[in-house]
């Protein structure tokens, strides 16, 4: 499959459902992400971005990139290879529950995607990333590592997965912040499924560690908008029943029950100081990209002001 010369084509995820190897299409993801940045007239992402960042005033002049401010007329600050490098762990949800989906992708199949990418993407940064699965429990995991063989094993610890349990995410999150208690930015991929306050107590136990957080919401289209029509048979997950419903009957509650959740989710992040990003696994992957690299310069640059 030729790869298509727009850039936000090659993130659109009808295009990538139909590359069934996660490592091509982990790639492709990337390479349409950098594409989008040559085209894009927007400035905030640097395609650099492990080599260099934007001047903000106290940093040493000494660093300034001269040659580069002569090509663009703006500052840049030079960073090495010590000063760039940071630990990343991919926490990804494998409950029953993202195996949901109306689209090309399913809610799993978009995440894992999405988590793929963020791998493949630091690995090439020279940042170091590990990935460890989760449902009702941690589950396998991939140590965090720079070297690329990296991306070889986490592709191949996700492929096969098949979401099939419960979820509960304070369990594996706290668990998980007890066993790391090295700072690390961590990345969680979830549809958050779950009651608010189990939400909250496990984001709570990484924040405590003084991990930095970015959260990653991810949510079927038809789940945010509920479009049914007519009456329904809703298939139980984790271990719920199966439902027959009048959707229409059932759309305004529905509606304000998932408003009232998401704005619970989104109260507790900021509270934390947690980055919050809500994906529909029908939208092009930019969004989760740019999510994470914001994160990421953020993390950098506090990291480089206290040295």
């Amino acid at each position: 499959m030729s790869a298509p010369a727009h850039g936000s084509r090659l993130l659109d995820p009808a295009v990538l459902a139909e590359i069934t190897r996660l490592d091509l299409r982990a790639r492709q993801v990337v390479e349409g992400f950098v594409t989008g940045l040559h085209k894009s007239p927007r400035r905030g992402y640097s395609v650099e971005f492990a080599e260099h960042r934007e001047y903000v005033p106290g940093d040493d002049l000494r660093h300034l990139d001269w040659k580069r401010w002569a090509r663009e007329d703006r500052y840049y600050i030079k960073q090495y290879e010590e000063e760039t490098n940071l630990r990343c762990h991919l926490l990804l949800d494998i409950s029953e529950s993202m195996r949901f989906g109306t689209g090309p992708l399913n809610k799993f199949e978009y995440a894992a995607t999405a988590a793929a990418s963020l791998a493949y993407l630091l690995l090439k940064q020279r940042d170091g990333v590990g990935l460890r699965l989760f449902d009702d429990a941690l589950r396998a995991q991939v140590p965090v590592s720079s070297n690329f063989q990296s991306l070889h094993n986490i592709l191949a610890m996700v492929e096969p997965a098949v979401p099939r349990r419960k979820t509960d995410l304070s369990l594996p999150l706290r668990e998980f912040a007890e066993q790391s208690r090295r700072r690390s930015l961590v990345v969680v991929f979830s549809d958050l499924l779950a009651p608010p306050e189990t939400i909250e107590a496990g984001l709570e136990a990484l924040r405590h560690m003084r991990h930095e957080v970015v959260l990653f919401h991810v949510l079927d289209e038809s789940e945010l908008t509920f479009p049914f029509e007519e009456n329904t048979r809703f298939k139980g997950m984790e271990e719920l029943p199966d439902l027959i419903a009048e959707p229409r009957a059932l759309r305004k509650g529905y509606l304000a029950v998932l408003e009232e959740h998401l704005q619970a989710v989104r109260r507790s992040c900021a509270a934390m100081r947690i980055d919050y990003v809500l994906l529909s696994t029908h939208e092009p992957l930019d969004r989760a990209l740019s999510g994470f690299l914001a994160a990421r310069a953020r993390v950098v640059r506090g990291s480089t002001r206290r040295r």
